[in-house]
């Protein structure tokens, strides 16, 4: 029975525990590429003892960025940048992954800290994002996308093998297609966002057409021996779950044909319906999902105690777990968790590791043992 501090292999990758940093938006890039912001980042998650670090969603497109400020590897110009961040992550411990997007019908928003909402059509930033049809979210709302179209469609889904293929020279051992959040993919699949009544639309094997497509495109691209995973958003808490729960692990199964290795199991966001908030939300959601299509899953969503992770992952209800705003918090919270699990294990690096080792925050009398003490 393996724990939240054993390792996991999946393809010819092995994570040192079950811990992930989840991909957390920064939105401090610059033409979609890397600031001064964001290698110090994520090297201070992955020093602070996670298995894997997943970088943010990465759009695959410039159309595809949720804001101005999203990462990007829709150039060669991006590869160095994610190149560096691939390194400062593997340097310090953790295998490094990263998470593809395109924001689809949410492109051309504001960062959440400057109210998230569409970016006025009189800013020379803004721009008309694309979708399966022209639906807004936000019925009221002037930002309505535009309908794709087929050449649309499969330049999109070259866009995304082209990214993974520059994902992979850049370097990274994990990839994840973000199929989630009511952004593009999900959007194809939602009867909320897709009205269409071609090959794309309609029934859940026209609407799944796109994700089912892209996995292959990418598949084509990103090696065998390294794991292809996702994130869908598999229930919406729009009152019908009782269907799109069923539709989405019928999807996974098809998508687990295409390659697809591990599902991170999360909501679809494709209205604005209220969620029941509450701590391990989506863990038992995830256990079904791994049940019926035999895939490895994981998810995050309000997993913040060590004692909960540890038991979903005791139980095969989730292979590992994403944490997010508990890292942002402390990135150094994978010692935390070991010391409340009571597990014995040097999780920081070792210039860390050995002040820490009998140290307390109460204050105590310090004896100076040799010339290289810690001031």
């Amino acid at each position: 029975m393996s724990g939240l501090f054993d390792s996991f292999t999946l393809k010819q990758i092995t994570l040192r525990n079950r811990i992930a940093a989840s991909p957390m938006c920064q939105y401090q890039a610059k033409d979609g590429l890397i600031t001064e912001w964001h290698l110090p980042h994520y090297a201070a998650l992955a020093r602070g003892g996670v298995g894997l670090v997943v970088v943010e969603a990465t759009a695959v497109s410039p159309e595809g960025r949720i804001t101005p400020g999203d990462l990007g590897l829709w150039g060669d110009a991006h590869t160095k940048g994610a190149a560096a961040i691939a390194k400062a992550i593997a340097d310090a411990g953790a295998v490094p992954g990263i998470q593809l997007g395109h924001a689809g019908r949410k492109a051309g928003c504001t960062p959440p800290w400057e109210g998230g909402g569409p970016i006025a059509s009189s800013d020379l930033q803004a721009w008309q994002p694309i979708a399966p049809s022209a639906v807004p979210l936000i019925a009221e709302r002037p930002h309505v996308p535009r309908q794709m179209s087929l050449e649309d469609i499969q330049r999109v889904q070259q866009d995304f093998a082209d990214a993974a293929r520059r994902a992979l020279a850049a370097g990274f051992q994990w990839l994840e297609l973000h199929f989630a959040h009511g952004f593009l993919a999900q959007s194809f699949l939602s009867t909320h966002s897709n009205r269409r009544n071609d090959a794309y639309g309609g029934s859940l094997e026209n609407r799944a057409r796109f994700l089912v497509e892209t996995v292959a495109a990418v598949r084509r691209v990103w090696p065998a021996h390294l794991p292809l995973t996702l994130r869908l958003g598999v229930v919406e808490f729009d009152g019908h779950d009782e269907v799109n729960l069923p539709e989405s692990i019928q999807v996974l199964q098809w998508l687990q044909a295409e390659g697809v290795d591990l599902v991170d199991v999360g909501i679809g966001f494709s209205t604005l319906a209220p969620v029941p908030w509450a701590p391990n939300l989506l863990v038992d959601t995830a256990a079904r999902v791994a049940r019926e299509t035999g895939l490895k899953t994981t998810t995050s969503w309000l997993i913040t105690d060590a004692k909960d992770a540890d038991r979903a992952v005791r139980e095969n209800k989730v292979d590992l777990v994403m944490v997010a705003r508990r890292l942002l918090d402390n990135p150094h919270w994978p010692r935390q968790a070991a010391r409340e699990l009571g597990v014995v294990e040097q999780v920081l690096p070792t210039p860390y590791a050995y002040w820490l080792q009998n140290w307390s925050p109460q204050p105590e009398p310090i004896s100076i043992e040799s010339c290289q003490e810690l001031a």
